[in-house]
């Protein structure tokens, strides 16, 4: 298993044969897989220790059974091996993960942010819209149209706009997404697996069409409930 600066710097491909020398010992390895790995500047080789008799392990990764203190079993393996100059120690929590939630509440944070501006748009052109049209709307009032269906004449443009926004803006995030991951993995000398960049299904992709209607008609709510609550005769009166 190599990384996938290995496989560029060498001009290799999964299947080709590359001649590694360990100590003084030199072995033919045919390459198997890709191993997606950031963690180490140098072109580290993941491979069978077998291929070199005088490979000496420095480490061993034990995984204890479930139920299992993983805290006791180093103490019991460290009294052991530390008279021999060996140590057992359990894992330091990985500043991996703290990396990734702060990643995560970025991302959440910005998703918040652009459906905040998104709503705030919609909010804005409808009040302008609502008051151009607050006479005709009155019009309709006085011939009988509920507050329900005031708000429901205000919602519907709006909602039909919403649909095509997020019929449109699917698509687009997508081909953003698949675009700007793999040059995010060149950026720091990685290939990137299919389930990093194949992230969303597809009712995930149709739950983020809706979106666009949810913010459209989240945007008009307030000003399709001033037109609903708004006067027939200070409606009739407004030019």
């Amino acid at each position: 298993m190599v990384p996938t600066r290995f496989l560029e710097r060498s001009s290799s491909k999964i299947g080709d044969t590359v001649r590694v020398t360990h100590e003084k010992e030199t072995a033919d390895l045919r390459i198997v897989g890709e191993s997606f790995d950031t963690s180490g500047s140098e072109l580290e080789i993941h491979a069978d220790m077998a291929d070199f008799a005088s490979a000496v392990p420095s480490a061993f990764l034990v995984e204890v059974k479930s139920g299992v203190s993983a805290d006791e079993y180093a103490r019991k393996v460290a009294a052991v091996i530390e008279p021999l100059g060996g140590g057992a120690t359990t894992n330091a929590p990985s500043g991996q993960e703290g990396v990734i939630l702060v990643m995560s509440a970025m991302a959440v944070l910005l998703t918040l942010m652009v459906v905040s501006v998104a709503g705030l748009g919609v909010l804005n052109s409808v009040v302008l819209d609502t008051r151009e049209r607050i006479h005709d709307l009155g019009v309709c009032k006085a011939i009988g149209m509920s507050p329900r269906q005031t708000m429901s004449l205000v919602l519907a443009p709006v909602s039909a706009i919403g649909a095509i926004g997020g019929l449109m803006g699917v698509p687009a995030g997508c081909a953003l997404h698949g675009f700007v991951m793999p040059v995010m993995g060149r950026a720091v000398g990685t290939g990137l697996p299919s389930p990093v960049l194949d992230v969303y299904a597809p009712v995930q992709l149709l739950l983020l069409g809706l979106g666009g209607v949810v913010i459209a008609v989240l945007g008009a709510l307030v000003p399709a409930g001033w037109a609903a609550r708004a006067r027939t005769a200070t409606a009739l009166r407004t030019e």
